[in-house]
């Protein structure tokens, strides 16, 4: 049997990664580096488009690597109502939403945007799989105590899912027969309650909520918020990149390097470890309440992303969370795979590609009071 090749794209803010499978093979993996000066050039993200593709193109023939024959082209994506979770293939609505940056601007839009150039250019299908903008929380989880102002889904959901379905694989069971907490613990922190196959109750990692993270100020008591945001010494963008750039470790030492703060740690410095622990604290404390919301029947904790190699932050969590459930590391990122594997899926007949309407799933509640 034939192993179809995809070729994944997962685009950042001054990097595009990018992918060759056959099967689930890696045959070639990059991040490709953009000039950070001339993204700069460009006024609107979208801009941007010919000349990472142009970059990729020119990695791609260094390394000796074509795209005539692949079989899809899977991007994240990104800028999208909110959407139910799958692989969806990239139509004329969909790529709209990309282009003009519907609901968020951020180079991940420009994920679809490729996949559909390159299967223009080169033949296959085009697809993105699992954006940022998958909604499956449950009502009683948007509901916040102020009215009209509700909670969103910004999750890790393209790691997170692929992490749910490859530790039910190796169980042997079924995602949708399983409830597990999931905590992504990288760059951004996400700690995802998924019952029964679906993402029911998380912290929203765009709009400062949960944990602190290596850039990500968390939630924090509102008034305090009001206090800075009127004190007059931050303009609200300077308010806005505290809340998910410049906050968390980066604000408290300086840098959002883990590794670094270990090392900081290790020479003694006290307030460095009071702030790492105090990370590792606030998701314990968010998984414990994940817990709550599975209502204690918790198959597995599962800790993903990057900093899940520090055994220092294992550990700690190991102790604190162990007496829910078995804790489970499965270490780094599987988003490249995560994009393959979702194609795959398709192109095999075992998942239906979905059509993307422009519709939100979720627009508010429809009952009366």
């Amino acid at each position: 049997m034939c192993a179809f090749k995809v070729f994944a794209i997962n685009p950042g803010s001054t990097s595009t990664k990018i992918a060759l499978f056959e099967g689930e093979k890696e045959l070639f993996s990059k991040n490709v580096s953009h000039d950070a000066s001339k993204l700069k050039e460009f006024k609107e993200i979208k801009d941007q488009l010919p000349y990472r593709k142009e970059t990729i193109l020119h990695e791609l023939a260094t390394a000796h690597i074509s795209l005539l024959g692949v079989d899809a082209f899977s991007a994240r994506g990104g800028g999208l109502v909110s959407v139910k979770s799958g692989v969806y293939n990239i139509g004329t609505i969909l790529l709209q939403h990309a282009i003009e940056g519907h609901t968020v601007k951020h180079p991940a839009t420009l994920g679809a945007q490729l996949a559909h150039l390159f299967a223009e250019e080169y033949g296959g299908k085009a697809f993105v799989v699992n954006p940022p903008d998958v909604d499956e929380l449950q009502d009683v989880a948007r509901v916040t105590g102020l009215k009209n102002i509700y909670r969103q889904s910004a999750i890790h959901a393209l790691n997170q899912k692929e992490i749910a379905l490859r530790y039910a694989k190796s169980v042997g069971k079924k995602y949708e027969d399983l409830n597990l907490i999931i905590c992504h613990i990288g760059g951004g922190i996400s700690v995802t309650a998924h019952k029964n196959g679906q993402m029911i109750d998380s912290n929203d990692i765009a709009n400062g909520d949960g944990p602190m993270a290596p850039t990500r100020c968390g939630a924090m008591a509102v008034r305090d918020i009001i206090d800075l945001c009127f004190s007059g010494k931050f303009t609200k963008k300077e308010m806005y990149d505290k809340m998910t750039k410049t906050g968390g470790l980066s604000d408290h030492l300086g840098t959002s390097d883990a590794r670094e703060v270990e090392a900081k740690i290790e020479k003694g410095d006290q307030y460095a470890k009071v702030v790492y622990d105090a990370m590792i604290y606030q998701i314990a404390k968010t998984a414990g309440s994940m817990a709550a919301v599975l209502h204690g029947k918790v198959d597995a904790i599962i800790l993903t992303g990057g900093i899940s190699y520090d055994k220092y932050v294992v550990n700690n969590l190991r102790e604190s969370l162990s007496f829910i459930a078995p804790i489970v590391v499965m270490a780094g990122e599987f988003e490249m795979e995560a994009l393959a594997a979702g194609a795959i899926r398709v192109l095999s007949g075992q998942e239906k590609a979905l059509e993307y309407t422009g519709k939100p799933v979720w627009t508010g509640f429809t009952f009366s009071k």
